[in-house]
């Protein structure tokens, strides 16, 4: 337990983000690859708030209504010796609103990940490699020509997406059981989105060397609990409206940074035993 959340854990993985500020003030030669991609997470995120903040807000609404009836059902039912649950009741109905709440600020932030890392690409992969090589003193680089490499940009966007569908449907699924159904659906949500989440911030270092989609999932996983604190601090603050606007190239700075210090040095040990 300790090893979990110490040095080799989730708190490690969630000081990567300060670590990367760190860098960004003894190298102010980097900021110079931040300001374009703010600006485009700017007019990103505008168009966002505006298309769904107001209409996910109103469906919160809707939905805890529902929640809201059930739950007053369920306490008029009980039995008298069994009153003692109304608070237990209402709890999980606070909670459950939370949850939503929570859900739809992610699910925003989410979207301008998506959005902003993919019309950001050429200025992250630029911030990516000047980290890569302060941080390791070289930059690795596996040439596949440059339709391959398209060819390979797209194909890694659509599984992504078909990660997402297939465990995101049956999630969504899992909603229309009031109370554990939605609990477990949101929870369900933000592990998926983690995993997303490492996947877009991770995959500089990993695509300069043209891992497979498969083994980037593989190193995210082995990478645990660390890799979870990482991106569910990411996830965090891509969730807070106006500072997700500016932390998208901070957190791909971090992403770089977290495989140099924890990925790399496992991927040379093996590619040493593979080669012996």
């Amino acid at each position: 337990m300790g090893r979990a959340v110490g040095g080799f854990g989730l708190l490690t993985g969630a000081t990567y983000p300060l670590r990367a500020l760190a860098v960004f003030q003894r190298t102010p030669g980097l900021w110079v690859y931040m300001l374009i991609p703010m600006l485009v997470n700017f007019i990103i995120g505008i168009a966002l708030y505006a298309g769904l903040l107001l209409p996910g807000w109103h469906g919160v609404e809707l939905l805890t209504l529902n929640l809201d009836h059930w739950f007053d059902r369920l306490i008029a039912n009980l039995p008298t010796w069994l009153s003692y649950l109304e608070f237990l009741i209402i709890g999980l109905g606070f909670l459950l609103r939370f949850l939503l709440i929570v859900g739809l600020l992610l699910v925003i932030g989410f979207l301008l990940l998506q959005f902003g890392t993919l019309l950001g690409a050429p200025w992250y992969g630029k911030l990516s490699e000047k980290l890569e090589e302060i941080r390791t003193g070289q930059i690795k680089i596996v040439e596949v020509g440059f339709f391959r490499d398209i060819g390979r940009a797209i194909l890694f966007e659509v599984k992504k997406l078909l990660l997402l569908l297939g465990v995101g449907v049956p999630l969504f699924l899992l909603n229309w059981f009031p109370g554990i159904g939605t609990f477990i659906a949101t929870v369900g949500g933000i592990m998926i989105t983690a995993t997303i989440t490492c996947l877009d911030f991770f995959d500089g270092p990993l695509e300069r060397r043209r891992l497979r989609f498969r083994a980037k999932l593989k190193i995210i996983f082995r990478a645990l609990p660390a890799s979870a604190g990482f991106s569910l601090v990411c996830l965090g603050l891509m969730s807070v409206p106006v500072l997700n606007l500016l932390i998208i190239p901070l957190c791909v700075a971090s992403g770089t940074l977290f495989v140099c210090d924890r990925v790399l040095p496992k991927l040379q040990q093996e590619s040493r035993r593979q080669s012996l």
